[in-house]
Formats: structure tokens, sequence, C-alpha cells
């Protein structure tokens, strides 16, 4: 909310100075945070399990500790056939399956167009004057008088879309078949959620750190302080299996030119986006 300040467990700089430790401490600080985890629930976690790199690589730390921890996989039916069918081979996966299809959710709810926060605010942004409204229109201040870094002014022709809008996609399709595994198992979520992936999940551990114990939503984000780089060197080295979709990891000196011997390996990988490009050229030949 705008002027509000809130207390949070870590500043900028903390996280800052987190992402840029080496790999193998990384993995450390991650498997003390997931024992933490696990003790405290007497062992009743699962791994929330996408079938993407990021969880992967969660799954493969979990479970090179604590071996019989199940993994949970939300079958919307949105998923690349790939990324699908990888989730599926691997051990000890629970299936869980939303109530709704896709088609009912956009006929319910409605499209979640450019991105979660702008569909939200666009769905509950239709009467003036509250504040949704406020913060597409750009009216949103931070208590220091500058402008909202959530204000969504550019997105306002949204609200007369002759569509509905609305973010809820993900919580009926992902969150709601998780909360009822939980709630019929006792257990509580592993997510593979990374700080640098968005503001609100930024925001998110400076308040509440990698493990979350109190309130009504238990969590916790082991990995919150990795970087997509650490994610691809993990599954480099380690020599990991993942979903093919996200093509193959290759060794850089990071500058495109000759390789150069490091002490500190640097990864790249093709991009999702031109996969998706080149099967549609593919497809369209």
């Amino acid at each position: 909310m705008a002027g509000k300040e809130v207390d949070v467990l870590h500043s900028k700089e903390q996280l800052e100075e987190m992402q840029r430790l080496p790999l193998p401490r990384k993995i450390q600080i991650t498997t003390a945070r997931i024992i933490e985890w696990y003790q405290h629930y007497n062992g009743k976690v699962y791994v929330a399990f996408s079938g993407g790199k990021d969880s992967t690589v969660l799954l493969d730390i979990v479970r090179r500790i604590y071996p019989d921890v199940p993994a949970v996989f939300s079958d919307t039916g949105l998923e690349f056939p790939e990324v699908r069918q990888f989730a599926m081979s691997r051990d000890n996966v629970v299936v869980v399956k939303p109530e709704m299809n896709f088609r009912k959710v956009i006929e319910v709810y409605g499209y979640p167009v450019v991105s979660k926060r702008v569909a939200d605010t666009v769905e509950y942004g239709h009467k003036p004057g509250s504040f949704r409204w406020k913060e597409l229109h750009g009216e949103i201040m931070r208590s220091n008088g500058t402008p909202s870094e959530f204000n969504c002014e550019k997105w306002c022709y949204l609200l007369d879309a002759p569509f509905k809008v609305s973010s809820r996609c993900c919580a009926v399709m992902k969150k709601r078949p998780m909360k009822k595994y939980a709630k019929e198992t006792g257990r509580v979520p592993i997510i593979a959620t990374m700080a640098n992936e968005s503001r609100s999940r930024r925001a998110t551990w400076l308040r509440m750190g990698c493990n979350a114990f109190s309130g009504k939503k238990p969590s916790s984000q082991p990995m919150s302080f990795w970087t997509e780089e650490d994610v691809l060197e993990y599954l480099y080295t380690y020599q990991i299996p993942y979903a093919p979709v996200y093509g193959e990891i290759i060794k850089t000196d990071g500058g495109g030119g000759q390789q150069q011997e490091k002490s500190v390996l640097a990864v790249s990988f093709v991009p999702l986006a031109l996969i998706w490009k080149r099967h549609r050229t593919v497809s369209n030949v």
C-alpha cells in the first residue's frame, strides 16, 4: 500500500551480496534452509514441482538430503509436452489436477494478460477512486513522494477491453490443487521461486527470508537468492537431466570468444523464446 512502512528481515544490499556468492556456498545455505524446514515440520513437506529447470534443481537438492520427499506436479494442460513428459517421468511424483480447465477459467474470470500484477489491477480497478483505479491512473505515491513502481497507467485502456481480464488463472489451475493436496496430507511446500524473478518475489524475500514459518501460509523458498546463471551452472556441473525444451547448456567464456580457463563456470542456454520460434518456423514450412 502507498506510504506504508513494511518491516523487512533483509536489506537489498544483503540480497545482492548473497546473489554474488559462488554456487557451492549457495548450495550449502540452501541445504541448511531445507533441513531447517524439514525438521520443523517433522518431514511433512513436499516439493512444488513444475517440471521446469528451477524446480528440477530444487528437487535434486532436496532428494540428495531426503530421498523420499514427494514432488507434486499440477497438470494444468498448459505445459509444453516435453515439460509435462519430463515431470511425469520423475520418481515419486504426485499429479494433481485443477477443477477447471483453461477455457472455463477464461469464461468465468477472464484472460491473464500482460502479467499477473497488471491483470489483477485491471480486474479490481473499474471503480473510480479505488486503490486499484488509482494505481492504473498513476496516482499511487511512495512515502518519499515519488510515484509507486507498481503504477500501471499505460494499461488503463484494458479497463474498456471487450473481454474480461483477471489474474486468477494461476490461482485456480496451480495454487488450488496444491492447497488441496496440502490440506489432505498435512504437508507444507518447498518452492523454487527466486527473488530476481519479480518485484513481488524480491519484496517477499526481503520481508521474510527463505523460510516463513509464521502466518496463514507457511512457505519455503530456499533458492530465493539464486540467479538464472546458478541454476544453469548447477544443471551443467552435476549433469542433472532436465526438460529438453530448454535446449542445450553450453560452457562459454561469457563474451562469445575463445573459451578460457576460469575459476567460476560461465554457462548459457538457448532461450525458450528462440526454441518456440524455431518450432513455429518448422511447423509453418
